[in-house]
Order: structure tokens, then sequence, then C-alpha cells
């Protein structure tokens, strides 16, 4: 192990631990059990390597947000017992590759995606687990989603679809809104959502800047890019 790779490799530790140890307050002032929180690092723009240290530090879930830069970060893990979330917004015609390697896709949002993803799914003989991205945003041209009132029509479809099963949902705070407040409207969609279809338990919710604010809010899965390995100054080639 070279210099730089022992120092990014102590750097990420640090970075875990302290996340780690927001998430432990966080369950702690909302009276919650912290074994129970997925974290999931989402590596995008960072490299395969970084990936294999955050492995060897315990990391088990990945989320990467680009078919391009996924699918080869992916072929090079392929060794390491993890389980890959795809949670950008996805277009239809990349959904069969995406099927061939991502075990849980976060952003499910339109009804052509949900056959696109089935029929991938079907195609790889792979089962993969879909959340429901849900628009919190009054606003159009927000960061993606579906409406919430078409929450439940999607769900129902996901739940049908060969390949697939229904894992939950997942949103994004809007820009510039209180993150608390979003958070809150997605639990009372979830809950909603559970009633209805009792596996669906995944609340994938907050980021670095928010994820204090998720907890409190119930939810079960954290997206942590940039606390975790730092600003994104490159794309990766």
């Amino acid at each position: 192990m070279g210099v730089s790779t022992t120092a990014r490799a102590g750097e990420l530790a640090d970075n875990l631990a302290f996340v780690r140890g927001r998430i432990a307050a966080a369950c702690a002032a909302a009276g919650r059990d912290p074994a129970k929180i997925t974290l999931i690092a989402v590596t995008k723009t960072f490299p395969a390597s970084d990936v294999r240290l955050l492995a060897g530090l315990g990391i088990a879930e990945v989320g990467e947000n680009r078919d391009q830069e996924a699918a080869p970060k992916a072929a090079e893990c392929a060794d390491l017992p993890l389980t890959w979330h795809f949670v950008g917004q996805l277009q239809t015609n990349k959904a069969r590759a995406v099927a061939a390697y991502a075990d849980v896709v976060q952003s499910v949002d339109r009804a052509r995606l949900v056959s696109a993803l089935s029929a991938g799914a079907v195609r790889a003989e792979r089962t993969l687990r879909c959340l429901v991205q849900v628009s919190l945003d009054e606003r159009p041209g927000g960061r993606g989603g579906a409406a919430p009132a078409e929450v439940p029509g999607l769900a129902g479809l996901i739940a049908g679809a060969d390949g697939l099963e229904l894992g939950g949902v997942m949103a994004v705070a809007p820009q510039g809104a209180d993150p608390a407040r979003a958070f809150e409207r997605l639990a009372r969609i979830a809950a909603d959502l559970r009633a209805a279809h009792p596996e669906a338990t995944a609340i994938s919710a907050g980021m670095s800047g928010d994820l204090e604010q998720a907890v409190a809010c119930g939810a079960t899965h954290l997206r942590i890019g940039t606390a975790l390995l730092g600003g994104r100054s490159a794309i990766v080639r």
C-alpha cells in the first residue's frame, strides 16, 4: 500500500467515524437505534479504489448515479460483498444495463421505467429491489420524482412486475426548503404505502447536509457522499 493510498484510507476512516457519530447522535435525539439505519456511500466521481477502501472499513452499501460510471466500477469491485444502489435519474434506455449490476434502484419515477427495469431484470435473471422516488418539490423542474398522488399506482406496478420487488420510497429535500418539513411529508407518504404494501419498509432520505432531519423523520437509509468522500473536484474518466 503506497503512501497516498494509506493517507486516503486514513482520511476515509476519519470521515466515516465522524459520519457514524452524527448518525448516532441523531438517533439518540430521536430515540432510534443506529443499527436500524443503513449508510449508503455515494461514490460518484470517485474511483473504484475508494470503494475498496470503504469496503475494508465495513461499508457494504454503495450508491452511484450515472450508468457510464457505475457499470465499470461495479465490475471492477465484483469480488467485494457489496450492495449497489442506483440513486440517480435513470433514462429508460439505460434500464437494461443498470438491471445487470444494480441490486437496488432508488429512482423509479414512471411506469415506463418499471417496464424497462422488469425486462432488464428478467433478462439478467436477477431480482431488483425498487424504491419509488417521490417529488417533494412544489415547483416544476425540481429534483425529480413522481408526484405523491402517483406513488400508489407506481408501487402497485413495481409489486406486480416480474423480476422486481417493492422496497419503499426515496426523496431528495427540495433546494431552499426546510428538509424537516419535506421529510415529514415523505414519512406520511411512506406510512400510507406500507398500509397497502407492508414489505415496503425503506425510506431513503437524507444526505450529507440534512441527515439529522432525515433520521428524526424516520429515514431508514441515508445517502452520504461529500461528508464521507470529500468534495467532488473531478469526474472519474
